[in-house]
């Protein structure tokens, strides 16, 4: 592969790098928050999830703007959604304005986890492509590793007030830049073939060509595929002969947070605290595990396009399985006051747990799903199986606080259970979809 697409690639992955940042900031300001707007475990958790209902939203209507003004200019508009967000939460004068400005950031969060992947999915060539879409997925981690870095690093340098808003306020220098770097990439070519602009559309793939790749053969086979996908001009993705594919994204969405992925990393150092930590060893441990989650995912980006995407789901899965029975019986045997032996475990456990996450599910997601949809309902695939990752883990966030009060056993015994059938669904139900050319991909999962 070029550096040409491989700096494209770059770029358009950092919104993941902001996604993964506005994701996690908020674990160093749960204590903050809860007293300065006096929150209960039901309105703490209502705070962290009102940013995944923005992600609904954003996830939702997203595929509109993406498809009538391009993935490279929607990708603009989500830079500056957070930016804005990020100054806002920052100098959120009250409980209703922080909700509002977290909400924002919530929609940049929903419309990046759909563009940036597509985006990347329709310029990057087939055999390279689960690495590249991957790289969004590896800036996400990497956001989620800043924000812990960054909040440890704040707690440290500032005391007061001016600690839980410096947390949130540091993401507009980021999202600013990632604005100005989106005027260095160029349009999606089939988005452009998508919209009659064909020789633009050639254009491009001719600069982002290799030596080994077939520019005009490259263009005749998206022009077709488009003509193809044109006979029907208003194409509904709900319709019968996408029911697989429907099912697909929802199962792989569904499953990623129903392992109670997001509740880690939102509630990473609230969670350690149930362990016995205090609050700089609790963000210790939180850096700690941000770290796994960088080192596994980097790992996974490496043997993605070679393993395919089943087996690095089915190593996931059963990490998952080990990982989540672990933490259920630690909190059935000791309750919620640990030990240090106690807190030793939950950390192993939780480093074992997003390890797992990383080189599996954390790797494959995005991937799988910007794969699996014809071009015409791309958009619409995408949105689909972004709605439902983030609706679920709106759910888990939200109920998170409220039932691992009353028993961490409980909570994570039920995400346990729900790993157990995603191994059953990995085993019997998952397609691999490693190499195939996009252009191909329907009919290799037999849609038509």
């Amino acid at each position: 592969m070029n550096r040409k697409v491989l700096k494209v690639s770059l770029i358009a992955a950092l919104g993941g790098l902001l996604f993964g940042f506005d994701t996690a900031v908020i674990s160093g300001t749960t204590e903050a928050l809860t007293k300065v707007f006096s929150l209960t475990p039901s309105s703490l958790g209502f705070t962290v999830a009102i940013a995944l209902i923005g992600t609904i939203l954003g996830a939702v209507f997203v595929g509109y703007p993406a498809n009538s003004y391009g993935r490279k200019n929607t990708l603009k508009m989500i830079a500056l959604l957070y930016f804005f967000s990020s100054l806002g939460t920052a100098m959120a004068w009250n409980w209703g304005v922080f909700l509002t400005f977290r909400f924002l950031g919530g929609i940049a969060v929903g419309a990046s986890s759909v563009v940036a992947p597509m985006y990347i999915a329709e310029i990057v060539p087939a055999s390279f492509r689960g690495r590249m879409v991957a790289l969004a997925q590896f800036n996400v981690v990497f956001g989620i590793l800043l924000a812990f870095f960054s909040n440890l690093i704040i707690s440290n340098v500032i005391t007061g007030p001016a600690q839980w808003r410096c947390m949130l306020g540091i993401l507009a220098v980021p999202s600013i830049i990632f604005f100005g770097l989106l005027y260095l990439i160029p349009f999606s070519p089939r988005w452009l073939a998508s919209k009659g602009r064909v020789e633009e559309a050639g254009s491009i793939i001719k600069y982002l060509a290799g030596p080994e790749d077939n520019a005009e053969k490259a263009l005749k086979e998206i022009v077709d595929s488009i003509k193809s996908d044109s006979q029907s001009k208003n194409e509904k993705l709900f319709s019968t002969k996408y029911t697989k594919v429907i099912l697909l994204a929802v199962a792989i969405a569904a499953f990623n947070q129903l392992s109670g992925i997001n509740a880690v990393l939102y509630y990473a150092p609230y969670i350690f605290k149930m362990a016995g930590a205090g609050t700089n060893a609790a963000l210790i441990q939180s850096v700690v595990v941000g770290f796994t989650n960088l080192i596994f995912t980097m790992a996974a980006l490496l043997v993605i396009d070679k393993l395919g995407r089943r087996k690095l789901m089915l190593t996931g899965s059963l990490g998952y399985i080990v990982s989540l029975g672990a933490l259920t019986v630690i909190f059935a045997a000791q309750g919620s006051v640990f030990s240090p032996l106690g807190g030793a475990l939950v950390l192993a456990s939780l480093v074992v747990f997003i390890a797992s996450h990383a080189f599996g599910q954390g790797a494959v997601i995005w991937v799988f799903i910007s794969e699996i949809f014809p071009t015409k309902v791309r958009a619409q695939g995408s949105a689909l199986g972004s709605f439902t990752h983030w609706i679920m883990a709106a759910v888990i966030s939200w109920t998170f606080p409220i039932f691992a009060n009353i028993s961490g056993a409980v909570i994570f015994g039920v995400y346990t259970f729900f790993m157990v059938l995603q191994l059953l669904w990995v085993i019997f139900i998952m397609p691999e979809t490693k190499g195939i050319p996009l252009e191909k991909m329907t009919k290799e999962l037999g849609i038509e």
